[in-house]
């Protein structure tokens, strides 16, 4: 089933109403206003100082690669602390690293090892902020208003890619790297302010925190078993693969082919943050006449062709012209991707799940830019734009045999519904495994049904906690079903009962038993060791 053109969301701006999410989001884009110069400046030092096209190109993949090594660890981290508070630590710790790479570069101690070193060090701390923040935008904004709230996060994102690289351009031009750094760390400082100004109504978490390394597998066994988590995933890395090429040879096109200079440069860039202004506004209409499947696929030929044309063209005004589709297809992908996310992951697990769209996203940049830059290096500017461009071609065919799930009509509100268990041993919270038996009566004429209903019940188990999961018929009772799982533990189990499982896992349930003749019986077998 794919996704049906909806009537139209709220306006992009309705979550700017919220007090707090207003001024959390200034300060974030005076933040990825300071991100967007520090890539710039380190971007424009290394054409001028190295030459090479690898090195100019693996400015991305130091600034993305940590979200790949640190996303699961990061969105453990959100979902178990206070995340306002984390916020602020990260902020404190890159105002630190930038205030370090800005006194280095003024001081003319800069070599490409150290600034690739320190832009990966700014890429982990943001690698911690992107999951962190946004798994707090729920608690914001009202879940009708999420998919606005996306969009503005794209809106933030690419008026700083228009706004940043023309202001570090002008002053790499004036004053020199330094002070475009120094700009990026006061961004970090401002943010980490209206952080401690803010005060929540109510803590982020609830109840007993998991384990953090528990915390990171449970996330891990929520997307590997959702199906409609691993679709959305995959159509984000099919567009940013061949997407990357975009901003990683960007610079080679001013200065090699154009023969613009770092102001040029900043232009170019702030003509895709234009693009990408205007189709986050022109989004909810879009979305309300096309179906999210069209939408992907008429940006993704889009996108292939500005990526053509951008290997053949000799023109700075040709190249702003057509970078500013570039921006509107760039920002209906990954916006109406990322909403799909934010909309569908339940709470408990929704930082997680967002650090894992967070790795895919960068992990694909970041190879991407590495192979593009590559490429380039072999066989030149023009046939990596094509080979990028018939990639995305490739990608945009698939949606056909892989579009996105229809997720409307699921209900991803917390359900409380099992029975609270009750046992004559007092159980170790952390100790396990722990296996659950459930013994459902199906008539004969019913089974094959129920054993059908059973399915989506195991995808259930497993996405919540449990880490195998069988049906068996009783040899000894006919018509008697058994339903095994294992849960690592006592304490994740207990979690099924009490906040993990939705509306749609109850709906899924509830399909199985009314096939059945009456409720199962439940018993917990505890471990020994």
């Amino acid at each position: 089933m794919t996704v049906e053109a909806t009537t139209a969301p709220p306006s992009a701006w309705a979550p700017l109403r919220v007090a707090a999410f207003r001024a959390l989001w200034l300060a974030l884009l005076a933040s990825n206003i300071g991100t967007w110069m520090q890539t710039v400046g380190a971007q424009w030092l290394l054409v001028e100082e190295s030459g090479t096209d690898t090195l100019v190109a693996v400015v991305q993949t130091a600034s993305t690669l940590p979200i790949v090594l640190l996303a699961m660890p990061a969105g453990a981290l959100a979902d178990i602390f206070d995340r306002r508070r984390l916020l602020i630590a990260v902020q404190v710790f890159l105002a630190g690293a930038g205030a370090l790479l800005t006194v280095l570069t003024v001081a003319g101690q800069m070599p490409p090892t150290l600034l690739l070193t320190l832009t990966f060090v700014l890429g982990a701390g943001q690698a911690v902020t992107a999951p962190a923040w946004q798994s707090l935008i729920p608690e914001l904004v009202p879940r009708p208003q999420l998919a606005s709230a996306s969009a503005l996060g794209a809106i933030s994102m690419n008026l700083a890619r228009a706004v940043g690289p023309a202001v570090a351009g002008a002053l790499i031009a004036r004053a020199g790297a330094g002070v475009v750094f120094g700009l990026n760390t006061l961004s970090f400082a401002v943010f980490a302010l209206v952080l401690w100004r803010w005060r929540p109504a109510a803590p982020t978490g609830g109840g007993t925190p998991e384990r953090f390394a528990a915390a990171v597998r449970s996330g891990g066994r929520y997307v590997r078993h959702s199906p409609v988590v691993r679709r959305i995933l995959l159509r984000a890395g099919l567009f940013l693969v061949p997407g990357s090429a975009l901003w990683a040879l960007l610079p080679l096109v001013a200065s090699r082919g154009l023969g613009l200079g770092s102001g040029g440069y900043g232009v170019l860039l702030g003509a895709v943050g234009v693009g990408a202004v205007a189709g986050a506004l022109l989004l909810p209409r879009l979305r309300a006449r096309w179906s999210l499947n069209r939408l992907l696929l008429i940006s993704g030929v889009l996108f292939a062709i500005v990526l053509a044309v951008l290997g053949t063209a000799t023109s700075t005004a040709a190249v702003v012209i057509v970078l500013l589709p570039a921006g509107v297809a760039w920002v209906m992908v990954l916006s109406s991707v990322n909403a799909a996310m934010q909309l569908f992951l339940p709470n408990w697990v929704r930082a997680r799940g967002l650090a894992i769209y967070q790795m895919v996203f960068a992990g694909a940049q970041a190879a991407g830019s590495l192979a593009w830059g590559v490429v380039s290096d072999m066989w030149g500017l023009l046939p990596a734009h094509l080979a990028a461009a018939v990639l995305m071609l490739a990608g945009v065919a698939t949606l056909r045999r892989l579009p996105l799930h229809d997720t409307s009509g699921l209900d991803r509100d917390p359900a409380v519904f099992w029975p609270e268990p009750h046992l004559e041993i007092d159980p170790d919270d952390h100790g396990g495994p722990v296996l659950v038996l459930a013994a459902y009566r199906v008539r004969p004429d019913r089974e094959a049904a129920f054993v059908e209903a059973m399915a989506g019940v195991r995808r259930s188990r497993l996405r919540t906690g449990a880490e195998r999961w069988g049906l068996f018929h009783d040899g000894e009772q006919p018509g008697r079903l058994v339903e095994a799982y294992v849960v690592p533990s006592w304490d994740e189990h207990l979690r099924q009962h009490t906040g993990r499982l939705t509306g749609t896992d109850r709906a899924i349930e509830q399909r199985a038993l009314d096939l059945a003749d009456g409720p199962p019986e439940v018993s917990h077998l505890l471990s020994t060791g």
